[in-house]
């Protein structure tokens, strides 16, 4: 029946779809294109679940994209963005409430004209009925458990290990370290 809710969920125009639900919201504006201060109850899953049904127990470990099962009206809201400026996705912090109902609070984008519907920024979330909120900035602790090696002061992105291992491999451009060579010395004349 989700799958179907989903389904027609996406096939409405945005009129019929999109609530207000920013009345109780408390969300930080990041003033961005067709934002609007959301808060909402919702089940935590991820977004092939939704999509396909294929649900494991614990959402895909926080290695899919996750999403939120709008409570008030059925509506599958894809989290991409968590509250911190460092533009990491919301699947660290959402995973933890996998399977549990829960309240959010963050951003909401709708604009049909990019095809953009019920898109969320999580600022902050708690499990539903509970005062205690946890601010959606797991992120950066996450990644930096688990690369202590990479601990420096430039960007995460710059001392990630992966990272540097697909340059090494594939080149800055991803067509090859050659290519890059070439690139580089055409960059310099």
């Amino acid at each position: 029946m989700k799958h179907l809710l989903f389904s027609v969920a996406l096939a409405l125009p945005n009129s019929l779809v999109a609530q207000d639900f920013s009345a109780d919201s408390t969300a930080e504006s990041w003033n961005l294109y067709a934002e609007q201060p959301a808060f909402f109850a919702a089940k935590v899953t991820d977004a092939l679940c939704a999509v396909t049904g294929d649900c494991p127990v614990d959402c895909g470990a926080g290695k899919r994209q996750m999403g939120l099962l709008r409570t008030a009206d059925g509506v599958f809201v894809l989290a991409v963005k968590n509250g911190q400026p460092v533009f990491s996705g919301a699947a660290n912090d959402l995973a933890p409430y996998c399977g549990q109902e829960v309240e959010v609070d963050g951003l909401l984008l709708n604009d049909p004209d990019v095809g953009a519907l019920n898109v969320f920024q999580v600022q902050k979330i708690r499990v539903a009925g509970s005062t205690d909120w946890a601010p959606a900035k797991r992120w950066t602790q996450d990644w930096e458990a688990a690369f202590p090696e990479a601990a420096g002061k430039e960007p995460w992105y710059r001392r990630d290990p992966r990272i540097k291992a697909e340059i090494a491999a594939h080149g800055y451009l991803g067509l090859g370290p050659e290519v890059d060579a070439a690139f580089i010395a055409e960059q310099k004349q």
